[in-house]
């Protein structure tokens, strides 16, 4: 896809948004079902991933971890992103590659220690590129590729999670 193909594409829906910006409001959802033993069974839209435990925490390491599944979001909407604004802004990508790591301290999770947080505490986000690009495209793309990515900005901003229990 070129940009002028973007561009057509988008255009319509861009529209669509600035006439109706009610009409901008999506509601994303996902859904898991608690499984056997200490896992959730969460569909992707393409298949099912079981979730468990780290195996810091004492999982097998056979499930999936949502910590990681977290990393792994970001990276696709990073990837999606940077591809998005390069063809926008006519970069040309030749590859790349987008890596997320997070350190834990798994004494917060697991509850050892209340001074240790749960969570992430800083996440890193790598790209490595092979572009002909300039430093100023480059910087370009990397502003934009951040200021679009909607899990990057998630994670970057914070945001409010509303909590319901049904029984």
């Amino acid at each position: 896809m070129n940009a002028t193909e973007l561009k057509n594409l988008q255009a319509p829906i861009k529209d669509q948004y600035r006439e109706h910006p009610g009409s901008a409001i999506i509601t994303l959802k996902a859904e898991g079902k608690i499984g056997e033993g200490i896992s959730c069974k969460v569909e992707t839209g393409k298949s099912i991933v079981e979730a468990g435990l780290h195996p810091a925490t004492g999982g097998t390491g056979m499930l999936a971890c949502s910590g990681d599944m977290l990393l792994e979001a970001l990276v696709a909407c990073a990837g999606v992103t940077l591809q998005a604004v390069a063809t926008a802004i006519e970069v040309n990508l030749k590859s790349g590659t987008v890596r997320a790591e997070g350190d834990l301290d798994f004494r917060g999770t697991l509850g050892v220690s209340k001074e240790a947080p749960v969570g992430f505490k800083v996440i890193r986000l790598e790209f490595d590129i092979d572009t002909d690009a300039g430093e100023e495209q480059i910087s370009a793309l990397k502003k934009l590729t951040e200021r679009y990515c909607v899990v990057y900005q998630t994670l970057a901003r914070g945001v409010e999670v509303q909590t319901t229990y049904h029984t």
